[in-house]
């Protein structure tokens, strides 16, 4: 089956400790067969231009490569465009 492939990635800007992360990554489970979730700890040296861009707004979300939304989860957002990315991939 090639939509498992096919999958959305939600990019997660994070770092140690983020309550708020781990909160949004609770509200995100029970989508989460509907997506890949990527983390990208915004502390580590190679990701230092994300850290400059998003220190002081985490977590940050990124849809296939798109901001999405920030602070906190917005589910009506975040399924009308995880539908969408599902309705251009069949």
């Amino acid at each position: 089956c090639s939509a498992s492939t096919n999958k959305p990635v939600l990019t997660l800007f994070t770092k140690k400790p983020c309550p708020l992360c781990d909160e949004a990554k609770e509200v995100l489970e029970p989508y989460k067969r509907r997506f890949i979730l990527q983390e990208v700890d915004i502390t580590l040296p190679e990701n230092s231009a994300w850290y400059d861009e998003y220190k002081y707004d985490i977590p940050v979300f990124h849809l296939n490569g798109k901001f999405l939304m920030k602070h906190q989860v917005d589910i009506q957002k975040f399924e009308d465009q995880l539908l969408k990315l599902e309705l251009q991939n069949d």
